[in-house]
């Protein structure tokens, strides 16, 4: 496995579904970030919601078919996703940034009704990050909606992760 599933693996988190498992289309190209990386932006992906790694790679393909097809992307916007399933989904992964409309590199999405254990999982990524040093240790952690007009991550979420370490409006 990459360095950073076996790392995952390693620290018992859970393990990373990866593009190939998820059934992903090729990228129409890929930019490498340039690590470490100082934000976390938390989005939810809106819609639908999944609850087992078969229903999750399903949405995770549909997220990437949109994003490339009706958005015209190079490929899904997203970093990592994390499934109801207790599951991290490989969009971008670790070392491409995802979809650039911000100008910050892109890290990690939730969920739109995140459960506890997604939320936990989503904490656990990012330390991970920080571990294998593709993440900042001083990272500033921000909901979308804070540096692009959109309702995104929604207000349960937001409230939430006001509340994590290392947020910034």
């Amino acid at each position: 496995p990459p360095a950073g599933q076996a790392m995952l693996v390693q620290l018992g988190l859970p393990t990373i579904i990866t593009r190939s498992q998820w059934g992903a289309r090729a990228p129409r190209n890929r930019v490498p970030l340039s690590t470490p990386v100082p934000y976390v932006i938390i989005y939810h992906t809106a819609g639908s919601s999944c609850i087992s790694q078969a229903s999750c790679s399903q949405l995770v393909r549909s997220i990437q078919n949109y994003h490339m097809d009706s958005n015209g992307w190079a490929d899904i916007g997203y970093n990592f996703l994390i499934g109801e399933d207790s599951r991290v989904y490989e969009g971008r992964g670790w070392s491409t940034v995802g979809h650039p409309c911000l100008r910050l590199e892109r890290y990690i999405t939730g969920i739109q009704v995140p459960s506890a254990a997604a939320l936990n999982i989503a904490q656990d990524l990012i330390q991970c990050a920080v571990n294998m040093g593709s993440r900042s240790s001083s990272y500033i952690l921000k909901g979308h909606h804070n540096v692009k007009a959109t309702e995104s991550p929604g207000e349960a979420l937001y409230n939430v992760i006001t509340q994590w370490p290392r947020f910034q409006a």
